[in-house]
């Protein structure tokens, strides 16, 4: 199912932080949301997710406007990565993607051998049976992340939102995770501030500049030297790979100008 976004205005008090965006990502699509810090990216994918009352506009998924779901049943349709997870309690990494099994189930509600199988099934996706029993404190960055995946995967969401999955981590986790993503067959969201990562793995991209949708469409047509140069104030060639075809920014040493 799609996730459509109309007009959609979100604020802090008097200060507008989304403004007017509309864009619409199709069913399986891999999306990337790309922009400078203070852009609005974080705070557009809060709105989509439910967790803010948009100012004016709607969101809907698969033609349902979320503002209509309980948030238990947002939840079984939608799962949000955010950038980092952490917590002082002494938690195995089966013990947290577990939790994403809360939204389906209520107070009365039993746990069930289809609830182990598709645990299991989540930790196999993203590589990680064999640390099941391992404590959370003593994951990498990338593990964690990877657990995180695995949690919302455990929902079996239809719709994923991932806000800077890649931050903080090295090359080599950064594109173990965008690999996964990509390959999910979810209608998925990510914020990124990587143009390159983004232009491997999405299928398209939008750009936010000061909460305002400036283009949107495939990286090949977005991701030029000009709109480069205009949103991000730096100088850039883009060509493509030719490890992979995808579009390739090479940041100059001279500014924009």
């Amino acid at each position: 199912m799609s996730i459509d976004v109309k007009d959609l205005h979100w604020s802090a008090g008097r200060r507008a932080i989304v403004q007017g965006v509309s864009l619409s990502v199709a069913e399986g699509e891999t999306f990337g949301l790309l922009g400078p810090n203070g852009s609005g990216k974080s705070s557009l994918l809060r709105v989509v997710a439910g967790l803010r009352p948009p100012t004016a506009g709607r969101v809907t998924l698969g033609g349902t406007d979320i503002a209509q779901l309980s948030p238990r049943a947002l939840a079984r349709r939608l799962a949000v990565v955010a950038q980092h997870a952490t917590t002082e309690t002494a938690v195995s990494v089966l013990e947290v993607v577990r939790l994403g099994r809360t939204p389906h189930h209520g107070i009365l509600s039993p746990w069930t051998a289809t609830d182990d199988a598709i645990v299991a099934a989540a930790l196999s996706e993203v590589g990680l049976s064999d640390h099941r029993d391992q404590l959370w404190q003593t994951l990498s960055g990338g593990e964690r992340q990877r657990v995180q995946l695995a949690r919302a995967l455990a929902q079996r969401p239809s719709h994923l939102l991932l806000d800077e999955p890649t931050n903080h981590l090295d090359i080599q986790h950064q594109i173990e995770i965008l690999r996964l993503v990509s390959r999910l067959a979810l209608t998925t969201v990510v914020a990124l501030h990587d143009l390159n990562l983004a232009a491997r793995f999405c299928n398209r991209v939008g750009v936010l500049q000061d909460g305002r949708l400036v283009a949107c469409g495939t990286p090949h047509e977005v991701l030029t030297q000009e709109l480069i140069a205009r949103v991000f104030g730096v100088a850039a060639e883009v060509a493509p790979s030719a490890h992979h075809g995808h579009p390739h920014v090479q940041f100059l040493m001279e500014d924009a100008g």
